[in-house]
């Protein structure tokens, strides 16, 4: 049995389990999510509105607390 076992474990240790890398290909973006990736951009540009509305907000509470 340990004649088996010794050859089956040698042979076992000298695979490679790890697959060769492959070529990164361009990202490009699947025409399937351009709705979603288009909704995200105006999600985004919508957020920096409402953060610059905040502050100009937050400053006049400030100015108006200060007199």
């Amino acid at each position: 049995m340990k004649g088996f076992l010794i050859p089956l474990a040698l042979l076992l240790s000298a695979c490679n389990p790890t697959p060769p890398p492959q070529p990164k290909t361009e990202g490009k973006p699947n025409p399937v999510f351009d709705a979603q990736i288009q909704s995200i951009g105006k999600a985004r540009a919508v957020e920096g509105q409402v953060m610059d509305a905040a502050d100009a907000q937050r400053k006049q509470i400030d100015n108006a607390t200060q007199q």
